[in-house]
């Protein structure tokens, strides 16, 4: 097993675990500073290239809500909610295995009150926005995707 950081990630290599301590010593109601703000970011991106599952949902809170059209359209929710990290994981793995050649591009980090928006192109270059809302925790509580096509 081996441990390396980077910045306020700490990945644990070994067996079939990783653990991932996001925005440590974000308190809620603190400012997202820009350097947790592009961590979080490109941590986040290199999971979801990677399509590697259990590294994804390391970002996210047990109680996690997400809205997407993506997971509307997948789902055949008219709603587009997601609801609990276990309906999360299933909406990822669905979402990994219709678009195999998923990849992410950054390309640019905002970031505010308990909150960081990532904005990226995805495999199909559709530039895509991620609202984030963090929990007192520094993973995510709320999400809101929005697509521009």
């Amino acid at each position: 097993m081996s441990v390396s950081t980077r910045g306020n990630f700490w990945y644990r290599e070994g067996g079939s675990h990783r653990t991932v301590t996001l925005l440590a010593g974000i308190q809620l109601g603190a400012r997202v500073t820009r350097d947790e703000a592009w961590k979080l970011a490109n941590h986040w991106v290199a999971a979801w290239n990677a399509h590697d599952l259990e590294l994804i949902l390391t970002h996210y809170e047990e109680d996690v809500e997400l809205t997407s059209p993506v997971a509307a359209q997948l789902l055949g929710r008219p709603d587009g909610k997601v609801a609990g990290k276990a309906n999360l994981r299933a909406y990822f793995q669905r979402g990994l295995t219709a678009y195999p050649e998923l990849h992410f591009h950054l390309e640019d980090v905002l970031w505010g009150v308990n909150s960081v928006v990532l904005c990226y192109l995805n495999q199909k270059g559709t530039r895509t926005a991620e609202f984030m809302e963090l929990s007192a925790t520094g993973k995510v509580a709320r999400v809101v995707a929005n697509y521009s096509a």
